[in-house]
């Protein structure tokens, strides 16, 4: 860290990314007041109907030992391995997540991440939060950002040197930001739904419901995805279209319910015998791509994670890019100490190309998981891809270990992934025709190593 500083700021949002900034920022030396519009999360349950289990990959483990509270978080985490498929026929697979031991991921309630991180920056001398704080407008115009948040006692008035926007991807802070400028801003709804599943823990030795794995569920027309938890249970998240036969919008019965599941999921009413009357209580969430620029204003007001940048949870990067994000906006403050406009310029520069990219490989691997996880040939070209990251090390590395095992930036991931796939499809056209003979030779040797292993 290059300098302290004795700046103002005010985050809108105690949530995963604003709590984190707000730890950063108070080691800095900043003045830092964190205003949230619901209750503290450490005095009741989490929500209903919104994904409470998040995986933590390496960006996001990166990020938490920079601020000095990883190993308290893994304290709260179940390691997964891979993914455990339950495959239409009943069947079961496993798809390991990497090539080493080390390249796991780290399932975590977000109510307990929550919490690790709101004690954590409670603890900071300097930040002070305040809770059932609605921010309602902000004039960006003035010397220092006016801020109206709508509370029990009434409207309150804020003024602060800086504002930062961690308020979801519904932002208000970036709704009033982009008040008047010429700004873009894109929000797509995917026509699927989601809702939540309790898994209880199996027996030790059952497979189906490994403690150590994420589940995944594909079929025609649904999925289902399960983390685990510290307890050995699973929470489940079951995808959906919104409307049209077999929907959210038509499975309003018992009977309706329990025929789908049994058709599209034939082992989940063993593992989950309350299945249906967990499905028609639990109320249908929603899926939001946002894209935006700008991503600040001046010094005066700069975004953090979904209120710039959110994406579907398909790749599971939602919470580690935001995390990401706040260790980019620290480094550039430690490049620009007295100029925050240029520090926030460079984060925006540095983060906007790559959270593009980071959407749409969101998208892509829905379809992945939803249509070509029980595929063979998706399988053979998986087990390819790590098979050739084993003979070759860096030489050759899949996207999904990039993404989820590396900080190499997103869109960095995806060009070497495409010169990859090129290389690859002209090594195997050439050894098919016999057009290059050190193709065929250097494939011939590539296949003995593989099997080898």
């Amino acid at each position: 860290m290059s300098g302290l500083s004795d700046r103002d700021v005010v985050i809108v949002g105690a949530g995963l990314s604003g709590c984190l900034m707000a730890v950063l920022l108070a080691r800095r030396g900043c003045r830092v007041r964190v205003f949230e519009r619901r209750s503290d999360p450490r005095s009741r349950a989490a929500d209903h109907g919104r994904s409470i289990n998040l995986g933590l990959s390496r960006r996001g483990m990166t990020a938490l030992r920079a601020a000095g509270l990883l190993d308290e978080v893994l304290a709260h985490a179940a390691p997964m391995r891979g993914r455990v498929v339950h495959l239409p026929d009943g069947g079961l697979g496993f798809q390991p997540y990497g090539t080493s031991d080390d390249q796991i991921l780290r399932s975590v309630l977000r109510n307990d991440l929550n919490t690790v991180l709101l004690d954590a920056a409670e603890a900071m001398p300097g930040v002070r939060f305040e809770f059932d704080a609605k921010l309602t407008a902000m004039d960006k115009s003035k010397a220092t950002v006016e801020c109206l948040f709508q509370t029990a006692g009434g409207v309150r008035r804020v003024l602060s040197e800086t504002v930062i926007g961690s308020d979801g991807a519904f932002s208000t802070v970036r709704a009033q930001m982009h008040r008047g400028e010429p700004a873009d801003y894109h929000q797509e709804f995917l026509p699927w739904g989601y809702k939540e599943l309790s898994i209880e823990a199996g027996p030790p030795d059952e497979r189906r419901t490994d403690p150590e794995a994420l589940h995944v569920w594909p079929a025609d027309g649904g999925l289902i995805v399960a983390h685990p938890n510290a307890d050995r249970s699973l929470t489940g998240t079951i995808f959906l279209p919104l409307a049209g036969p077999d929907s959210f919008e038509t499975l309003r019965t018992t009977e309706a319910v329990s025929s789908l599941l049994a058709d599209r999921f034939p082992d989940l009413h063993r593992l989950v015998p309350d299945v249906v009357e967990q499905f028609l209580s639990q109320p249908v969430g929603h899926l939001v791509t946002v894209r935006t620029a700008p991503w600040h204003h001046d010094d005066r007001v700069v975004l953090l994670g979904d209120a710039c940048h959110a994406v579907y949870p398909f790749y599971g990067q939602g919470m580690n890019s935001a995390f990401e994000d706040c260790v980019t906006l620290d480094g550039c403050l430690d490049r620009n100490p007295d100029d925050w406009a240029a520090a926030f310029a460079e984060y925006q520069a540095i983060r906007k190309p790559n959270t593009d990219v980071l959407a749409d490989l969101s998208a892509e691997n829905f379809i992945e998981l939803r249509d070509r996880l029980a595929s063979p040939l998706f399988l053979a070209r998986k087990n390819a891809d790590l098979a050739l990251n084993r003979i070759l090390g860096n030489r050759w590395v899949p996207l999904y270990t990039m993404i989820s095992h590396t900080t190499t930036p997103y869109a960095d991931a995806l060009r070497r992934s495409r010169r990859q796939n090129t290389t690859l499809a002209w090594l195997a056209g050439a050894a098919a025709t016999g057009t290059a003979a050190a193709g065929a030779v250097l494939l011939r040797n590539l296949a003995r190593r593989v099997k080898g292993k």
